[in-house]
């Protein structure tokens, strides 16, 4: 049974963690790009940067931009880091997922509370090594 995205919810990037890097990383998505930052971007200690919002008609996604160099304060490992690049769906039912990622033997690993208490965030690769986080869909 395939995992049911409900929507692409971010694409996650990674940048210099300098106030320096940052600065100039907001300058170019939000400058040249014409990104909105996210005023809602709640402190990650560990992950300095900003959210960008996307706007396209009804539709809202946002790129994550993460200020990190090497493996990352937030890392557990230098795969179960959550500010590798990755694209980041909700999902109809992350319990439903977890089971499909399971029954295909892909292994996953899950952040709670990392973006605010109460976050779940679950994360895997796909069979090139693209990292890819699931949420589930709110109403």
């Amino acid at each position: 049974m395939a995992i049911e995205i409900v929507s692409l919810m971010h694409a996650g990037v990674r940048v210099g963690h300098s106030p320096e890097e940052i600065a100039k990383a907001k300058e170019f998505y939000g400058g040249i790009l014409g990104l909105e930052t996210d005023s809602q971007r709640p402190h990650i200690a560990s992950i300095p940067g900003f959210w960008s919002n996307v706007r396209a008609g009804d539709r809202s996604q946002q790129v994550h931009v993460m200020g990190a160099d090497g493996t990352s304060a937030a890392a557990r490992s230098s795969t179960e880091d959550p500010t590798r690049s990755h694209l980041a769906f909700s999902v109809a039912d992350l319990d439903a997922a977890k089971v499909t990622l399971e029954q295909s033997q892909v292994q996953f690993w899950i952040y709670e509370s990392l973006v605010g208490d109460g976050s779940y965030q679950l994360f895997f690769e796909d069979p090139f090594g693209n990292m890819i986080e699931l949420q589930q869909a709110t109403a």
